[in-house]
């Protein structure tokens, strides 16, 4: 059984590759966006329901540090973009005035010293391959997330705390909450609640160590975190903010979960058990062949994932997509396109998800074919 996908968009890349990191879309239904970082800019173009661009949507935000030195969110007005560095958190309007800026601890290695600047280590080879965090920006918009490596200029709330999870003030910078995301990270990604803007997820990556996952409240004072047990990365966020997807550290295991981190009945997949053999494998012992879920997909809708196995598959042949209805029992529908699809899926929750051309200079957005197409 298999599910065919419809080609509904070609969403072309704002820049050159050659140029620029990879393009996304980003943004909640309505407020779309295609966004691309190079080491010079963040531009994001505006797209209407149709994800073609809005005629004067398009805006650029000089960058203050090139791209591979930290990660970054656009702001859902794009009024701002927020950038998350090696030494400080910084807002930047898109005529280049900085809005605020937030400095913490250096993000390279046993590095101690507190910068203030980028230019303190753009030539030194010891912060070339930096850690580092990442920021979201509530629904609204009126809220920033931080995940930065302790400590804050004036102090922490403990010596031993290596990163701190901070709730800001997205106009002014000020520091409304602050707590210790008990974790060392080499790299970190939010999602947001798409309906609440007092509540994040934070997926932390530690490398070989291990992938913390939190989630935190914000009650407009103090932060409330589920520190959720076991290695997990977060992907997705259901529309209704109510259920999580993730896929466990060595992608073995699959799951829908609740917003404080318990598994939904009957919504945990194991790819070993339930992903069937790749139909250009050669005859052999099925121990053998060894498959993992990909750390990619999510929500196509509220009851159904869209989830990949692309990287074990591609020692045999071309990688596959899956669909899973998280409230029946049939298992997996394998997704077949009208042509071949580059790499893996990105959810968009709205029944659409996309995945990058084989050129990389364009995103093409998917929907279910249906009879009447």
């Amino acid at each position: 059984m298999s599910a065919r996908a419809r080609l509904c968009a070609t969403v072309p890349a704002l820049m050159p590759t050659s140029q620029a990191g990879p393009p996304d879309i980003a943004g909640l239904l309505g407020h779309r966006m295609l966004v691309q970082r190079s080491d010079d800019e963040i531009v994001a173009q505006a797209l209407d329901d149709a994800f073609a661009a809005r005629p004067g949507g398009r805006v650029s935000f000089p960058a203050p540090w090139p791209r591979l030195y930290g990660t970054w969110e656009v702001a859902p007005d794009a009024s701002v973009a927020v950038f998350a560095g090696v030494h400080a958190v910084r807002a930047v309007e898109p005529t280049g005035a900085t809005r605020w800026e937030v400095r913490h601890g250096c993000w390279s290695g046993a590095c101690r010293e507190t910068h203030e600047s980028y230019g303190e280590y753009a030539d030194r080879r010891d912060h070339r391959y930096p850690d580092g965090g990442s920021v979201g920006f509530s629904a609204d918009g009126r809220l920033v997330w931080a995940h930065i490596r302790a400590p804050l200029p004036e102090g922490g709330p403990s010596p031993d705390t290596a990163d701190e999870w901070l709730v800001l003030d997205a106009e002014d910078g000020r520091v409304l909450a602050r707590v210790s995301a008990e974790a060392a990270a080499v790299g970190s990604l939010h999602l947001a609640h798409p309906t609440d803007p007092h509540q994040m997820g934070l997926s932390i990556g530690e490398g070989q160590d291990g992938a913390p996952l939190r989630w935190g409240r914000w009650d407009g004072a103090t932060v409330d975190v589920d520190y959720v047990e076991g290695d997990l990365c977060l992907l997705s966020v259901s529309p209704s903010g109510e259920r999580l997807m993730t896929v466990a550290h060595d992608q073995d295991s699959l799951a829908v979960r609740d917003s404080h981190g318990a598994v939904v009945d009957g919504s945990e997949w194991d790819a070993g058990a339930v992903v069937p053999r790749h139909p250009d494998a050669p005859p052999g012992d099925d121990e053998e062949m060894l498959v993992c879920w990909d750390w990619a997909g999510g929500f196509v809708d509220e009851r159904t994932l869209i989830v990949s196995t692309a990287e074990s598959d591609e020692e045999w042949g071309r990688g596959r997509h899956w669909l899973v209805d998280t409230m029946a029992t049939r298992g997996l529908v394998q997704v077949t396109y009208p042509s071949p699809v580059s790499w893996q899926p990105t959810a968009l929750g709205n029944g659409a998800w996309w995945t990058p051309s084989e050129s990389r200079d364009a995103l093409q957005v998917w929907e279910l074919h249906t009879p009447d197409d």
